[in-house]
């Protein structure tokens, strides 16, 4: 998956200049950070800032059986470890179905890091 981040400026306009106060620390209270959030966002709403956007590119296409098998797993515990329904793995190997955009990023994340998906659905 790959990473963009950009700023996009808000089709409202103001003739005031306000510069954002710099971020509170994460360890400060829950509150003053929702404070700050919401001060930010009436900001943003009023064209004052400009927010930055983080969008991710899922890939188009997954090849799910050449994932499956460079794990070295069966189509029932690729499924089982990873929570598919074996009969969906089967239509998307065979080319009938398309995974969904959800289901690509998941699989792009199991194509870069396994042992980090099984550890964190094991913790689960």
């Amino acid at each position: 998956m790959r990473k963009e981040t950009s700023s996009r400026k808000s089709p409202r306009k103001s003739s005031a200049t306000s510069v954002p106060k710099p971020r509170r620390p994460a360890d400060a209270p829950l509150g003053e950070r929702l404070l700050d959030s919401m001060k930010e966002l009436r900001a943003h709403l009023r064209g004052e800032i400009q927010l930055s956007e983080t969008v991710y590119h899922v890939p188009p296409e997954t090849d799910v059986r050449a994932l499956r098998e460079t794990l070295g797993l069966s189509q029932t515990d690729f499924a089982a470890l990873f929570g598919f329904n074996v009969r969906s793995l089967q239509d998307w190997e065979q080319g009938r179905r398309r995974p969904e955009i959800p289901i690509r990023a998941y699989l792009a994340v199991i194509q870069r890091d396994p042992e980090a998906v099984i550890r964190a659905l094991h913790a689960a």
